[in-house]
């Protein structure tokens, strides 16, 4: 299980990276990378994706530097981590706690 203290670990260590598919889709909402690093400083794992290959993932529920709700999903590698997604959450498919999905989206 991931802990949110090991991510935030590998952001002191400078071990987390961001695949290029995440920059260009974070780049195209609008989302910088400060942002996701304070989404992940200041939020909660809302879902564990253990069996994600290569390397187990979570979703984090945070909020990014102007206060407003960010999803990012990230891997746990061990000495370090890779940002997969980061998007703002899409109401119409989270409850309003942005923590669980509602029923009818799924």
């Amino acid at each position: 299980m991931i802990k949110i203290d090991d991510l935030r670990k590998h952001y002191q260590d400078d071990a987390v990276f961001i695949t290029e598919h995440a920059a260009e889709r974070a780049r195209q909402r609008g989302i910088l990378s400060r942002d996701i690093r304070s989404a992940v400083e200041n939020g909660e794992i809302i879902e564990q994706y253990p069996d994600d290959y290569p390397f187990p993932s979570c979703l984090v529920l945070g909020e990014d530097e102007q206060g407003n709700s960010l999803h990012v999903c990230m891997s746990e590698e061990g000495n370090g981590s890779r940002i997969i997604t980061a998007y703002y959450p899409d109401k119409s498919r989270w409850n309003d706690d942005l923590r669980t999905r509602r029923r009818d989206s799924i």
